[in-house]
């Protein structure tokens, strides 16, 4: 007689399930900026570098500008995603894709990738749910045929 496995456990399915929501309600919303940026499309303006904040962690310094956008005769403070070494004052192009705190530079940013990472952990973690549920419906198959 072959033993029968049961699938994950309840815990296992909550937890994992839980996760699974979690990383699927960052990763599903910034499937589109995160596209318009790799490719660069959005509302063409200019960046005023206004002062500059880094941070350090794991033996990396990560550093952003904050400053003006200026596009269609209007201004509006943010922070140019991903800048690169610039100094106080100096005006460089960049594109507004719809994000309200964050323009891109006009080569566009590679958020796409952590993006796509994140949207295939929530949906690797679903499967402890769907084994489950796979497990759920053999077992009633089984006893409804006895």
């Amino acid at each position: 007689m072959r033993a029968r496995l049961s699938g994950p456990s309840g815990f296992t399915v909550a937890v994992a399930t839980t996760a699974a929501v979690l990383l699927l309600a960052l990763a599903v919303p910034a499937i589109g900026p995160a596209l318009r940026a790799a490719q660069g499309e959005g509302v063409q303006g200019t960046f005023t570098a206004g002062f500059s904040r880094c941070v350090s962690h794991l033996g990396h310094e990560a550093c952003s500008w904050y400053g003006t956008f200026t596009a269609d005769g209007e201004n509006r403070d943010v922070y140019l995603y991903g800048s690169a070494t610039l100094t106080q004052g100096q005006r460089v192009p960049a594109i507004d894709i719809g994000r309200r705190a964050y323009v891109y530079g006009p080569g566009g940013s590679n958020e796409w990738i952590v993006t796509s990472l994140l949207l295939l952990a929530g949906v690797g973690l679903l499967w402890p749910l769907a084994a489950k549920w796979r497990s759920h419906s053999r077992s009633r198959r089984a006893s409804q045929t006895m």
